[in-house]
């Protein structure tokens, strides 16, 4: 199996700019959202987010690498690795930010912090259930519908980028200056039924 194809230029950009993407929406939501201080969040979230990144892929390219091996395939493609945007918004707005704001009416030292370490215990938490759930993953596929498993990327898709598009739309709609009505012209024989001549009607002007 050949370590590097044409079309994983393609997937390189592909996955790389997604990433990027994901990690822009990180540092605004910490930010802006939740008050994370540069500490941190340049000191601990990004860099944990980044080392995830990095193990995550190299781990699904040599899960890649080992199915090929044992199936005698050369045309397996890893997995790509990255941050689910549905959890992340999921992660921040019903995990972190409530603990944040119970953690200010209790008067707690550092809420951010106590965020920060809800998530985390969030994070594992979901974890453990994915590691459940691993082992009933086959069943599962076999038994669910292609279209059903893919019902969740076509819901992201929709919500997160044709939507936006939508809304701006039905914002500022554009209205089309309504058309001027046509010129009047006096009517001629030919316009009166059987070609009858047409004569005004008394006590007007022709």
């Amino acid at each position: 199996m050949k370590w590097f194809v044409r079309g994983d230029v393609d997937g390189l950009f592909g996955l790389a700019l997604d990433n990027l993407v994901q990690l822009l929406l990180i540092d605004a939501l910490c930010r802006y959202v939740l008050g994370f201080g540069p500490d941190l969040l340049y000191g601990a979230v990004l860099p944990g987010c980044a080392v995830s990144l990095l193990v995550g892929n190299l781990y699904y390219a040599w899960q890649a690498k080992k199915l090929a091996a044992s199936t005698g395939r050369d045309d397996v493609c890893a997995l790509p690795y990255g941050t689910n945007t549905v959890s992340l918004f999921a992660h921040v707005f019903l995990v972190m930010l409530p603990a944040k704001l119970t953690a200010e009416a209790v008067g707690a030292a550092d809420p951010a912090r106590v965020a920060w370490q809800a998530g985390l215990v969030a994070c594992f938490g979901s974890g453990v259930i994915e590691l459940g759930g691993a082992f009933l993953a086959e069943k599962l596929r076999k038994a669910t519908p292609r279209a059903a498993l893919l019902a969740t990327l076509s819901g992201i898709a929709l919500t997160f980028i044709s939507l936006g598009f939508l809304f701006r739309t039905f914002a500022r709609p554009i209205v089309a200056p309504p058309r001027s009505a046509p010129a009047s012209r006096p009517r001629s024989t030919s316009d009166t039924p059987a070609g009858r001549a047409w004569a005004p009607a008394p006590g007007t002007r022709s």
